[in-house]
């Protein structure tokens, strides 16, 4: 389709050239003014060469290609990943294996995976570029497609459809691994969280549990079980923050639930003004979720 529309773009750049180089001259170039010759032109460059352009694209890219990006057979898929666009951050789950995370979506290299998704509010669209088109979201509706990546690596996702103030700080990341490495990473998420070891993080998971952390957020294990914020149960195997908005450190993470407004204005996560040494103890709490 870029290719077709750099050639269409073209003929319009040197039609206007031709155009500017003979404003004072009537006609075209070796066709002088033979009105016949100059409108059949004009109904060919302008009407019957875009009209087949069109349907062919339109055939292509609609009945071909549509068909090969869709969900794959249920004999063929591997498994079935959905995820859940909320304002402003992506709710990913593992069906049938009791895992959920968020904002990362961990799969197999060289395997067809089944994705489906799904709106918590508004219209979103997922599209990671690389891997394929994009699909929206719709309050209601679910919609599939295809998740495959030939190769192992980082792939970049993004919402691609305007969903409120933080839509550009909506993203997301693909991580496509060997099955021997996803394997272990699903293992993992599938576990409860860990108690924590030193009294600092103790202190932070009391924090947690008492100060409003829990009700917007779940923590597989514990007494923490909100939905109205991404789930927490691994957070600190998580390399970003905020829906890929900044990176997971303890001095980001500090920073994020300190002040979530200066970082991501608009987004539901409120400041509860706690006080240094009691975010502190959270994010050593948070920090040992891994």
């Amino acid at each position: 389709m870029l290719a077709v529309a750099g050639v269409v773009f073209l003929g319009a750049v040197a039609m206007l050239v031709v155009g500017w180089v003979r404003r004072d001259r009537p006609g075209l170039p070796f066709f002088g003014e033979n009105e016949k010759l100059n409108t059949g032109l004009v109904v060919l460059f302008g009407m019957a060469i875009p009209i087949v352009i069109l349907v062919a694209l339109f055939v292509v890219s609609d009945l071909v290609l549509l068909n090969e990006t869709d969900a794959p057979a249920a004999s063929s898929t591997a498994m079935t990943i959905t995820v859940i666009g909320h304002q402003w951050f992506w709710q990913v789950r593992y069906e049938g294996e009791d895992a959920e995370t968020a904002n990362e979506v961990h799969i197999p290299v060289r395997t067809p995976i089944n994705l489906v998704v799904r709106s918590a509010d508004v219209i979103h669209s997922f599209w990671v570029p690389e891997l394929n088109r994009k699909i929206d979201t719709i309050p209601g509706q679910a919609n599939s497609i295809e998740l495959y990546a030939e190769r192992a690596g980082v792939y970049r996702g993004q919402c691609s459809e305007f969903c409120g103030l933080q839509h550009a700080h909506m993203a997301f990341r693909v991580y496509a691994e060997p099955r021997p490495r996803f394997e272990a990473w699903l293992a993992n998420i599938r576990k409860p969280a860990r108690e924590p070891t030193t009294p600092l993080a103790r202190q932070g998971q009391r924090a947690f549990m008492r100060d409003g952390c829990a009700a917007c957020h779940t923590i597989a294990g514990t007494e923490a079980e909100g939905t109205i914020g991404p789930n927490l149960t691994h957070l600190a195997t998580r390399q970003t923050l905020a829906a890929d908005t900044i990176p997971n450190t303890p001095e980001d993470l500090f920073r994020w639930i300190q002040n979530p407004q200066s970082i991501k204005p608009g987004v539901k996560m409120p400041g509860l003004g706690l006080g240094p040494e009691r975010f502190h103890a959270i994010v050593a709490y948070l920090m040992g979720l891994k």
